[in-house]
């Protein structure tokens, strides 16, 4: 059986996290495989965003024991070689050129949690649950810390990375770790209605809008203006923006 599941509709990517028996726990064949669906999604200029979900009850429960089991075993360069392949797959997602969306139910915790939050956009049912809990034995949340400090305030980081508590969706989305809650029975048809919105966008507006924005990290405010500057540019050349202009004056 594969470990994901890719499947392409309505100018959506949906990759399924396919170890519903494993609560679709990260190994190295898993990342593996999303790096390369990414990677082949980002090739696809028909498609407007990407979906990750999870097979079975949960989203994804972190790592995979045998994942653990290996890290015990690894010397450092072998530890330092696994957690850069992470590092490749939470960069590499905001690295794809379109919106790559985290629908989330059951549990995201640990690597799972930061697979959701890696995302651009992450979607949620009422009873999902969420959580670092890495700290719990001895390990760190090491390679969300950096979209974790974006997403959240700094004392608030901290009590995530430090404290390993659960926490459900409504508490995920007032913490601004997720953008929207939906009741679990209506969740396939919301995020369908979500995610239909990059359907009806101009696709290279939403393109440039996500490099410009992951661009300003670190940025001073005037280098980030004169990058906009730039964005606005480029985008104004565009055929969906000429496109759009002459409709607009021809109403």
């Amino acid at each position: 059986m594969s470990e994901i599941i890719v499947n392409l509709e309505n100018r959506v990517c949906a990759i399924t996290l396919n170890r519903p028996e494993k609560r679709n726990a990260l190994n190295d064949a898993l990342i593996n495989d999303l790096k390369t669906a990414l990677r082949e999604t980002d090739n696809d200029n028909t498609l407007g965003s990407v979906v990750i979900r999870g097979a079975g009850k949960d989203f994804c429960s972190g790592a995979d024991l045998s994942a653990l089991q290996k890290i015990s075993e690894s010397d450092v360069l072998e530890n330092y070689d696994d957690a850069d392949s992470l590092r490749e797959l939470f960069a590499l997602i905001r690295q794809v050129k379109v919106p790559v969306i985290a629908a989330v139910h059951g549990r995201a915790l640990a690597g799972g949690c930061g697979l959701a939050t890696a995302c651009d956009l992450v979607l949620a049912t009422d009873t999902a649950r969420f959580g670092y809990p890495e700290v719990k034995i001895g390990f760190v949340p090491a390679m969300v810390m950096a979209i974790l400090r974006r997403n959240t305030s700094e004392k608030r980081a901290f009590a995530l990375a430090t404290q390993g508590f659960e926490f459900d969706a409504a508490t995920a989305k007032d913490f601004g770790l997720i953008n929207e809650v939906f009741a679990a029975d209506e969740f396939e048809e919301k995020v369908k209605d979500y995610v239909s919105v990059y359907q009806n966008v101009s696709r290279s507006a939403v393109v440039l809008s996500k490099r410009l924005l992951y661009q300003m990290d670190g940025m001073t405010f005037e280098s980030a203006l004169r990058s906009g500057v730039d964005v606005n540019t480029i985008a104004r050349l565009t055929d969906d923006c000429q496109t759009g202009i002459r409709r607009f004056l021809d109403k």
